[in-house]
């Protein structure tokens, strides 16, 4: 028995857990290519890595901006990292969606009670992992904000009718009807990781695994108009941007959940902004221990439909 469409919305609330992760093709020179902001590394010993990038652009006026994509659950390393490159930067513009009027950075338990956020939760518990918002100092000096703020996101929402569950009720209905490679898990595969002692690196492997054609199964979210949670907090991110640029900044971060940055990459090159190079980090580590339980987890094609009779 097969739960090919399961692990597909598994992955795909992962996804939203995320920052809305999208995979994409490797970064090229020339223009129009699309940069990968995260991928599966398989270590053929029975483990792999999640990894997400930090892409660099840079214009003729010599100023550089990187685009940082995140995944919002990880290891604690992984924020470490993260916390020690942005001390570099002139400017780190931030994502985060908070009210307009008195609108503090995060700090740890004053956490929002959303949908989102308690499902973040689960997954950092289920997963072991940490959670962004306790390892990110959202107060330094060269933070700032370049998201929507809570009273804007909410307008923009209700005049779409948007909200999550139907943003992933879009996604499972295109997913339906997508025949394509898939990473296929099944019922023993599933069963071995829930009670497998090391549980939390094979449910992350499992998952990890499913990231590898996330671009098609994420790109339903967005629709023809694109989507308040992606397209409209992109557009914002750009606005300051460019004001950050206007000020005289050189060195430009911008930190954002990793699907948002093919759009974002997008409209950083349509600014007269060119590739330079990637760096991979490292977010979860799932290389298999000494005596550790080994899953495989094979690609499968899925069922293709017949060809009409003639």
């Amino acid at each position: 028995m097969q739960y090919t469409r399961a692990a597909g919305v598994a992955a795909a609330v992962v996804a939203l857990v995320a920052g809305y992760i999208r995979a994409a093709e490797p970064p090229a020179a020339e223009a129009g290519a699309k940069s990968k902001f995260l991928r599966f590394v398989d270590d053929n010993e029975g483990g792999g890595r999640l990894e997400t990038a930090i892409v660099t652009y840079r214009n003729d006026a010599g100023v550089t901006v990187d685009l940082i994509g995140a995944v919002h659950v990880a290891e604690a390393a992984y924020y470490k990292l993260l916390r020690e490159k942005f001390t570099a930067y002139d400017a780190l513009l931030y994502e985060l969606i908070k009210p307009a009027e008195g609108g503090a950075a995060p700090v740890e338990k004053t956490r929002s009670t959303t949908f989102l956020a308690t499902l973040q939760q689960v997954m950092k518990d289920v997963l072991e992992l940490e959670f962004q918002l306790d390892h990110i100092d959202y107060n330094a000096p060269n933070f700032v904000h370049a998201d929507l703020d809570l009273e804007t996101f909410q307008r923009l929402q209700a005049e779409r009718g948007e909200n999550i569950f139907m943003l992933m009720l879009r996604q499972m209905l295109a997913d339906m009807n997508r025949p394509r490679n898939v990473t296929e898990t099944t019922l023993t595969e599933l069963l071995i990781a829930l009670l497998s002692p090391d549980r939390a690196r094979h449910l992350k492997l499992l998952l990890a695994k499913n990231f590898e054609d996330i671009e098609e199964q994420m790109a339903a979210l967005e629709g023809p108009g694109g989507s308040v949670i992606l397209t409209e907090r992109n557009k914002a991110a750009i606005r300051v941007l460019d004001r950050t640029i206007a000020a005289g900044k050189k060195k430009i971060g911008l930190f954002y959940g990793a699907a948002h940055m093919n759009d974002l990459e997008k409209r950083v090159k349509e600014m007269g902004f060119r590739y330079v190079r990637t760096q991979w980090l490292t977010a979860w580590d799932m290389t298999a221990r000494e005596g550790d339980l080994i899953i495989t987890v094979k690609k499968r094609r899925a069922p293709q439909p017949q060809e009409e009779q003639k």
